[in-house]
C-alpha cells in the first residue's frame, strides 16, 4: 500500500471513532475516552493532522477527550476583547478563543 491510501484509511477509522466516542460520551464515558484516545495513537502513528473540529476535542493540557456541556464548561467572556473561554472539567485548565469581528 502506498502513503496515500494508508492516509485515506487512517482518517477515515478516526472519524468513525471520533463519531462513536460522541455517540457514547452520556452513557460510557470510559468507552469514549478509549475511542478518542484510539484515534489519536492512529494520526500520530501514520502521522497525519486531525482535522480542526476534532482537535478541539481534545484538552490541552491532560490530552482527554472533551464534550462542551459533559465534561468541559464553555462560556462567553465579557470583556471588551470577545472571546471564548472552555474549562476542561477534569484538569480545570482554561484556555480562551478570541472572537473577531
Amino acid at each position: 500500500m502506498n502513503k496515500k491510501n494508508i492516509e485515506k484509511i487512517a482518517t477515515e477509522r478516526i472519524e468513525i471513532l471520533i463519531e462513536n466516542a460522541l455517540l457514547q460520551i452520556k452513557d460510557n464515558e470510559k468507552l469514549s475516552q478509549s475511542y478518542a484516545n484510539l484515534a489519536s495513537k492512529i494520526a500520530m502513528r501514520v502521522r497525519i493532522r486531525m482535522p480542526y473540529f476534532t482537535r478541539q476535542l481534545f484538552c490541552k493540557k491532560c490530552k482527554q477527550f472533551i464534550v462542551p456541556g459533559v465534561n468541559s464548561r464553555v462560556r462567553i467572556g465579557r470583556t471588551r476583547v470577545k472571546s471564548i473561554r472552555i474549562t476542561c472539567m477534569k484538569c480545570k485548565h482554561v484556555y480562551r478563543k478570541i472572537i473577531v469581528n
